[in-house]
């Protein structure tokens, strides 16, 4: 692919460039590049945003500068309709911008039960285990038609998301360290009381946690409202080597009834935003 690209800008291959040709003057460079920068950045616009960045960034110097021009990457943003949240504040990093944008979506696999207990490792099922049912109150996301619910001992379920295999290698996450936003919806039977619970750790190779979210227990007393409520965090400024995040949540009833009285779960989400949209 890299002989392609240097081929069709008419770039030899026959002799690598010595350090010093490298950092010539941007003349000779340009000199020995057919197109104006405008035209290069226009090609650049037309390909593949990841080969931009793996390929076209390491034929020479000037290319690289092209690349890494935050001018490329607002013109990409605007072309691909990738708008920052807040209008007033424009993004530090257009690329980082640009690629969380493209790359965002919820990395939980099967959060609202559509696929039975697919993709979830039990860690807790006490009482009368896990189950799947029918939303009993609306959910404010009409979309939603299933929840999770527990019974009446202890009931636990995990995710582990590895980052990698998602398309966030190292270098992305070191370099940008992007906003990581946890959300999760729960709710209680109007006429049972019940507890929730939700940890989210980010983890480095080793599985060792980074950083972690864990807030108290939320409790629920008999004969409440049973509408559904949405537990939120963001991951900022966590620093390097975050691989992997583990996601667990769950609860039971505090009645000790026979069946699934317990807390219900559903629509989770983990999320890699750019920086200060989460």
């Amino acid at each position: 692919m890299r002989k392609k690209l240097l081929k069709a800008f008419n770039l030899s291959t026959d002799q690598p460039q010595s350090e010093s040709s490298q950092e010539g003057s941007s003349s000779s460079l340009a000199s020995r590049n057919p197109f104006p920068l405008e035209i290069l950045e226009e090609i650049f616009l037309k390909l593949p945003a990841n080969d931009v960045v793996r390929l076209c960034r390491l034929v020479c110097r000037e290319w690289k500068e092209v690349v890494d021009s935050q001018s490329l990457w607002k013109e990409r943003c605007r072309r691909e309709e990738c708008h920052p949240r807040d209008a007033s504040r424009s993004p530090k990093d257009w690329m980082m911008f640009y690629f969380c944008c493209v790359m965002k979506r919820n990395l939980l696999k099967n959060p609202r039960g559509e696929e039975k207990m697919n993709n979830w490792v039990i860690l807790e099922n006490g009482g009368n285990e896990w189950k799947l049912e029918d939303v009993l109150v609306p959910h404010p996301n009409e979309t939603v038609k299933k929840n999770f619910v527990t019974s009446y001992s202890m009931c636990m379920k995990t995710q582990l998301i590895d980052l990698k295999k998602e398309g966030y290698g190292a270098s992305f996450m070191d370099k940008f360290q992007p906003d990581i936003r946890v959300t999760d919806w729960y709710a209680p039977r109007w006429d049972c009381g019940s507890q929730y619970k939700i940890q989210v750790e980010l983890l480095n190779q080793r599985k060792r946690p980074i950083q972690g979210f864990s807030p108290e227990m939320v409790y629920f007393e008999q004969w409440n409202d049973g509408t559904w409520n949405q537990m939120r965090h963001v991951f900022r400024n966590y620093g390097p080597g975050v691989r992997f995040i583990r996601f667990t949540h769950g609860g039971k009833d505090t009645q000790f009834w026979a069946g699934w009285y317990g807390i219900r779960v559903t629509d989770s989400c983990v999320e890699l935003c750019p920086a200060n949209e989460g």
